[in-house]
């Protein structure tokens, strides 16, 4: 995918316009338990869940500012969570105009 950062910038802002996510949403709504299948094996490949990240909900739960320990760990999560769908989205566009062969 030879896109320059210019056009991805670009692309990016037109995604902020309002309704633009429209027809996105209700697409990826129908297609939500094959993408969390997705999304699950991803963290499963990183280890996201294995001991490390046992850790740091450990020092999370024990920290002297628990509220802003989790909170900041359920971001970092979230972020996570994110680059993975956009790399899922960006890999089920390049299938989408791709043609396939029937197998």
């Amino acid at each position: 995918m030879p896109f320059s950062d210019a056009e991805v910038e670009a692309a990016v802002r037109r995604l902020e316009e309002p309704g633009r996510l429209d027809a996105a949403q209700r697409t990826v709504a129908a297609q939500a338990p094959a993408l969390q299948r997705i999304l699950n094996q991803a963290l499963q490949d990183a280890d996201w869940f294995g001991p490390a990240h046992r850790d740091e909900v450990r020092k999370a739960a024990e920290a002297a500012d628990v509220e802003t320990a989790i909170r900041t760990l359920v971001a970092e999560e979230t972020r996570v969570a994110m680059l993975v769908g956009a790399a899922v989205g960006l890999e089920l566009a390049n299938q989408l105009s791709t043609p396939q062969e029937d197998t």
